[in-house]
């Protein structure tokens, strides 16, 4: 780090003794009751290169906030957010795109919410643990335009053409986290995995340049500082077929060049207000385009529940599915692709799950931002009785017996009670419950 920030390192290394600044991403298909923000109290000034990014004056307890639980914001690293104004100026009109290294799900859930009509967000996660925390992240932000898969980068390579924007937020040593706290990424560090990393990235790379289409793009991003695993794996790609570097213009201040000819850019916590970050653009200017199969499966016409079907109807122009005993709805724009999808890749989540097939309403219905509210029995609570439903504890509420609502707090939806005669039953998911409090 000396070398690389000669008379600036005294400052870099000063900054690492100081405090990690908080920060949260606002869900703008989520707003909380009378537009009132989370945390506004707690404000401290805009993420300067994301409009719905706040710094916050310290770090409450996130995990005892019913909004957090109902999608209402998701707590980001400040200099990871400038994705929002990198996919401003590549992304136009609908697109498919995949989140190639989506865990725990900061960059789908800020991609998903800039997204055109008719677009699709694949997000993957290799590791099955951490794919489940990013299905769930992607339930709570409320969009049925999303797919989640749990598959190797070489399965996608498979997928020439597939997609006109591809992120690979690539496993890392992670050098910029070593102020955090928890102090996991200090000691996990040796350069022994830094050589490890460089070969895992090129890897990566290597299979997501092939799905990407012609015109596209593929965004390369890391949490490191070591050149080997950003400026060399970037300009790496750069010698690929068809691949020309890509400007994002910016006046942003304290965002520093990367040491390459390459336009990238680098986030250094004595510059900006932010951890370490890296990032660059390339374009694809040529190669094939993927189309799907001439002989298409004919995907089965599938009954929703009578309520249900209600709910779903005139929401927006959407295909049901069944995936075993539970149903849901994906953009018809892009149901025969993502059936192509979970037969080459394979699918751990897509669109909206909606009920189980003996009429239960599915928990991700009830967070899904395009549910008519207004046909749903909804009982707001304060914040005792929202905790202890996230806890899936007893919560005392009047519905009518054998009807379905709503449990929200300050209008974000949490979850599902059904009245059972004096009572409800809790059917908040028992593997999302809150542990703390």
């Amino acid at each position: 780090m000396r070398e690389l920030l000669r008379e600036e390192a005294g400052a870099f290394f000063d900054a690492l003794d100081g405090p990690s600044p908080a920060s949260i991403r606002f869900n703008p298909l989520k707003p909380a009751r009378d537009g009132e923000l989370p945390f506004r109290e707690l404000f401290d000034g805009q993420v300067p290169w994301c409009e719905r990014g706040a710094y916050l004056r310290e770090r409450p307890s996130f995990t005892l906030d019913p909004l957090l639980h109902g999608g209402a914001y998701y707590v980001q690293e400040a200099s990871s957010m400038f994705l929002d104004h990198v996919l401003r100026q590549l992304l136009h009109g609908p697109s498919r795109v995949l989140d190639l290294c989506a865990a725990p799900g900061g960059k789908s859930t800020l991609g998903i919410g800039l997204l055109a009509g008719e677009s699709l967000w694949v997000a993957n996660e290799v590791v099955a643990s951490r794919a489940a925390v990013l299905k769930e992240n992607v339930i709570k932000w409320g969009s049925e335009r999303v797919v989640v898969t749990r598959a190797d980068s070489s399965r996608f390579a498979a997928l020439p053409g597939a997609f006109d924007l591809v992120i690979v937020d690539a496993p890392c040593s992670g050098e910029g986290m070593f102020r955090r706290e928890d102090g996991r990424a200090v000691s996990g560090w040796s350069e022994g995995a830094t050589r490890a990393c460089e070969a895992r990235q090129r890897r990566i790379a290597r299979d997501a340049w092939e799905c990407v289409a012609p015109g596209g793009y593929l965004v390369y991003s890391t949490c490191t500082y070591n050149p080997g695993e950003n400026e060399r794996v970037l300009e790496w790609i750069a010698r690929l077929d068809g691949a020309c570097p890509v400007a994002i213009s910016h006046d942003f201040a304290g965002i520093a060049p990367g040491d390459s000819p390459l336009p990238c850019y680098r986030f250094y916590p004595h510059r900006t207000r932010g951890e370490g970050f890296f990032t660059g653009a390339l374009r694809k200017d040529d190669g094939p385009r993927f189309a799907l199969p001439s002989r298409q499966e004919r995907l089965p016409r599938v009954a929703l529940p009578a309520g249900v079907e209600a709910l779903v109807r005139g929401s927006g122009d959407h295909a049901r599915y069944l995936a075993g005993e539970t149903a849901g709805i994906v953009p018809r724009a892009h149901a025969g692709f993502i059936h192509h999808l979970e037969r080459r890749v394979g699918v751990l989540y897509k669109g909206c799950e909606v009920a189980e097939t003996g009429g239960k309403m599915a928990h991700a219905l009830a967070l899904w931002a395009g549910l008519p509210r207004e046909r749903v029995e909804t009982r707001e609570v304060g914040l005792e009785t929202a905790t202890r439903f996230l806890r899936k504890e007893e919560v005392r509420l009047d519905v009518p017996r054998g009807e379905w609502a709503i449990v929200a707090y300050r209008s974000v939806a949490l979850g599902w009670v059904k009245g059972v005669g004096g009572r409800v039953n809790n059917y908040y998911p028992v593997e999302w419950r809150v542990r703390l409090g």
